[in-house]
């Protein structure tokens, strides 16, 4: 029978309870029944800012997601190394599982985005997206018809957007706050699941020097 499956891609620098909460309402309103973490060894859009190393990035992804059945972490883009693109990934998922329907997760930022991906076409047209849309922040109707993203979209793929949009509560956690909380000695306790504080911790992730 084939299973429901949902790519979460990020850079997750760290994992944090934005990225859970978002994970947990795809799970229940797009009834799925698998989320896949997708952690990227270095993202496109992010190749300036300083990354924990993957094998950490993994590490703490597995400790966060260690007690939820139908949350997996994938090291496929950190063991591929390189440059992440999404449409190389959703290409490899689709041959990994050939079986299962697959969703691509997307916050507002990366739909608007979309446009400037590689061959996004393709990835339109391998993949169904999942949008997420925070309460009282986003709003999917009006990023679709941005000028660029909308040109992209054909009429069908702009109203299953639409349609299948997540939405989730507006968190305000973000993982660059966490970086310089953590750089200045400051608690990010309640912001990330705590195993995941204490690997921080152990480890001196973003601390001053540190990388």
């Amino acid at each position: 029978m084939a299973k429901e499956m949902a790519i979460f891609g990020g850079s997750f620098n760290p994992i944090h309870f934005g990225h859970l909460i978002v994970a947990e309402c795809c799970l229940e309103q797009a009834q799925l029944d698998q989320v896949l973490f997708m952690p990227a060894a270095t993202p496109p859009h992010k190749q300036d800012s300083t990354l924990a190393s993957p094998e950490d990035r993994i590490e703490m992804l597995q400790l966060a997601v260690e007690s939820h059945t139908q949350f997996e972490v994938s090291p496929q883009e950190c063991d591929r190394g390189g440059i992440s693109y999404t449409v190389t990934t959703v290409h490899n998922l689709i041959h990994q599982f050939p079986n299962d329907n697959l969703s691509l997760i997307l916050g507002p930022d990366a739909l608007l985005s979309l446009p400037s991906w590689k061959e996004p076409q393709r990835i339109l047209g391998l993949i169904k997206i999942l949008a997420i849309e925070r309460h009282g922040v986003d709003n999917i109707e009006q990023i679709t018809q941005e000028p660029q993203l909308k040109e992209l979209l054909s009429e069908k793929q702009s109203y299953q957007i639409k349609t299948d949009r997540i939405r989730v509560p507006a968190i305000g956690i973000r993982a660059n706050e966490l970086r310089r909380a953590i750089a200045s000695g400051s608690s990010i306790r309640f912001r990330t699941p705590r195993n995941v504080e204490r690997l921080i911790s152990r480890k001196r992730l973003y601390s001053t020097g540190t990388h």
